[in-house]
């Protein structure tokens, strides 16, 4: 759903363009046109990882409408966009996440619903490196105590199981026996979700985000500030405490090792700071 409205922006970025340009016939649409578009854009300040996604739609574009015979040729076949910047994502220290859960569970002793409920999802966001939409997309019926393990249904539609450990397990079942009643109670309907909010409906991502960053804003550290950062958080620190890369990958439901491997450059870097500001050679 993201993609396409993404995809979605990015051709009516491109509408707009040749609007401007007098541009109205698909036949029109060259090879030029494309690189005075993308160069534009550049000159506007936009990321490499954006301009690449807008060459790739582009590129899309083009070759559907070869296809679909409303264009003589795929202008867009030669079409080069920079390559997208890597940039390392945003990962915790263990003392950090420590202290960030321990301020969560102190909060929720006071018995406010929304902060017990709140402890429960960052626990289990870090516990299982879960994405805030599969989060977000739990059911009760797909967490299974016993095992310590929850069903979530990721990219593609990939169903997948997932462990988590004992802190997890006392916040959500603390979350589920204490907190979430109260906040059910105040719908006009019943739920099935896990996690809801306070009219007692299935929590959004929006929310999730919103209480994410608000936590990671008193953190220190730079980079984005959304739930992604405990997914990045989870994977590292269970490389860095030895875990194979094949079985995070699996935990992560990564459809290549390529995109896990991200981690082990998180690993990487921190080494070689660690090592720039403590080796008298470095």
């Amino acid at each position: 759903m993201h993609t396409i409205r993404a995809y979605s922006s990015d051709l009516q970025a491109l509408a707009e363009f040749a609007g401007v340009q007098d541009v109205f016939d698909t036949g029109d649409l060259s090879l030029e046109f494309y690189r005075d578009w993308l160069w534009r854009l550049s000159e506007q300040g936009l990321s490499k990882s954006t301009l690449a996604r807008r060459s790739a739609t582009v590129k899309s574009f083009s070759g559907w409408l070869l296809r679909s015979n409303v264009s003589g040729a795929d202008a867009a076949v030669r079409l080069r966009a920079p390559r997208p910047e890597k940039s390392l994502p945003r990962v915790l220290s263990v003392d950090a996440m420590q202290r960030l859960l321990a301020s969560l569970s102190e909060a929720s002793i006071t018995g406010d619903p929304a902060a017990i409920r709140d402890l429960a999802i960052v626990e289990l966001l870090y516990a299982s490196a879960l994405r805030v939409s599969e989060l977000v997309g739990i059911d009760v019926g797909d967490i299974d105590f016993e095992r310590r393990t929850v069903r979530v249904l990721g990219k593609g539609a990939k169903e997948r199981v997932i462990p988590f450990g004992q802190p997890a397990a006392a916040a959500l079942w603390g979350y589920l026996g204490r907190s979430r009643p109260v906040l059910v109670s105040r719908a006009p309907s019943p739920s099935t979700a896990v996690f809801v909010g306070a009219r007692g409906a299935r929590l959004g991502v929006r929310a999730v985000y919103a209480l994410v960053s608000k936590l990671l804003t008193a953190v220190p550290g730079s980079g984005p500030e959304g739930p992604h950062a405990f997914r990045h958080t989870a994977a590292t620190h269970l490389l860095d405490g030895g875990a194979d890369l094949r079985a995070v990958q699996e935990m992560l439901g990564h459809a290549s090792l390529g995109t896990t491997q991200i981690y082990t450059h998180v690993t990487t870097e921190k080494l070689r700071q660690t090592y720039t500001a403590a080796h008298p050679r470095a």
